[in-house]
């Protein structure tokens, strides 16, 4: 941070330690699970690029998963062999939001 963000820090109430906080709870609340979905979706398509992507609709499951369409992701995914379409799906649980 430059020397000025400091001064504003440290001349807000309960300084700049109090403020840090108070910021980074704020962006919590706003940011409402996207990192943790974000996440999930790159999980799921790691999955899947590794034992499914040369299968026929894994380009457009990915597209569907990134672009939070669930139920295009399930009918994508519908037939695949059933172990990796579960896992698949179980790691794209939560990315839909």
């Amino acid at each position: 941070m430059l020397p000025r963000h400091w001064e504003w820090l440290a001349a807000q109430p309960g300084g700049a330690s109090t403020t840090l906080r108070k910021l980074v709870e704020a962006a919590r609340k706003t940011d409402a699970g996207k990192t943790d979905a974000d996440a999930r979706k790159a999980a799921a398509d790691n999955f899947m690029r590794a034992t499914l992507g040369d299968r026929p609709g894994y380009e457009e499951a990915a597209r569907a998963l990134y672009a939070g369409d669930r139920a295009r992701f399930f009918d994508l995914t519908q037939p695949w062999p059933a172990d990796l379409r579960d896992h698949a799906r179980k790691l794209a649980q939560g990315a839909f939001v």
